[in-house]
């Protein structure tokens, strides 16, 4: 199973998120491929090989850690590229709190995935523009998805979105292939207190 702890934010900030990316897709065209906003959390860790068997033990080892943690005050604030593809956005707020529980081994594995917290809004579609071809001598021609995604972070890099208590994990299992338009769905599997 691919699955993933999370927090998700409020539906206030979601809301507040929703309305500051509006003018960035419509300048976006086909160029990015946004998330469902349904689908829209704060990835943790990542884990794309739990086995099915133990499911049972990894939620109860979330409900242990997530006991030692307090809610948290959090924002949605500031924004970035994953691989040249995938945009995100970050989180302010309570981050010392928050670094404490990304400190913790929240999906227990051999070369698990871990990077900072974030939630991804949109990736690079199939139907983005390419750049020309390069003719000989010349310098590589700029691709006009990369200058988008870096016009788009450098304007998301004053967002600050409204505070929310983030007061529980989810553990969700991705789907490839199963979401909007292909893309992966997010189904939770269990929702786990914080303190």
């Amino acid at each position: 199973m691919r699955v993933f702890v999370a927090l998700r934010p409020s539906s206030a900030a979601l809301e507040h998120l929703d309305s500051a990316l509006e003018e960035m897709r419509a300048r976006a065209g086909r160029a990015l491929r946004w998330v469902d906003p349904a689908q829209r959390h704060l990835t943790l860790a990542f884990r794309a090989d739990l086995p099915g068997g133990a499911l049972e033990d990894t939620v109860d080892e979330l409900a242990r850690t997530a006991a030692r943690h307090r809610p948290m005050p959090l924002q949605l604030s500031g924004a970035g590229v994953f691989s040249a593809r995938t945009l995100w956005i970050g989180v302010g707020g309570a981050t010392e709190a928050l670094g404490a529980l990304l400190g913790e081994e929240l999906l227990e594995a051999e070369g698990r995935e871990r990077r900072r917290a974030h939630l991804t809004v949109a990736r690079v579609s199939a139907r983005s523009p390419r750049p020309r071809r390069r003719r000989r001598g010349e310098e590589p021609p700029l691709d006009p998805t990369q200058l988008l995604l870096a016009e788009v972070v450098r304007a998301l890099s004053v967002y600050r979105g409204p505070t929310w208590e983030a007061t529980e994990l989810e553990l969700l299992e991705s789907r490839l292939g199963q979401g909007r338009s292909g893309g992966p769905h997010h189904a939770v599997l269990a929702t786990i207190p914080l303190g």
